[in-house]
């Protein structure tokens, strides 16, 4: 089994990963996708979009096995939310 590597620091493959999305992606994927997830390798462009990060992973990790991936959900500024939101809120 190989081992992927990163070959950027967090900062620059965080400003990859957001100007590939902003410039090349987000007009193709954005309409009728809202909550899905993009996986964008940094280096070539290629994309993915599935319900969940796992599943775009794989499927661009298929296409291109060096993949430095990138994720982002559809519509949000994050993948992920950390901590605990009630579904209800109180007035």
């Amino acid at each position: 089994m190989t081992v992927r590597q990163p070959r950027y620091s967090k900062e620059e493959f965080a400003r990859r990963g957001d100007e590939i999305y902003e410039s090349q992606v987000r007009q193709q994927v954005e309409e009728g996708n809202h909550g899905k997830i993009v996986a964008i390798d940094i280096e070539t462009g290629a994309f993915e979009v599935a319900d969940d990060s796992l599943s775009a992973a794989k499927q661009l990790l298929k296409r291109l096995p060096e993949a430095q991936i990138f994720g982002i959900r559809i519509g949000h500024r994050a993948v992920h939310r950390f901590g605990f939101r009630s579904p209800t809120t109180s007035a």
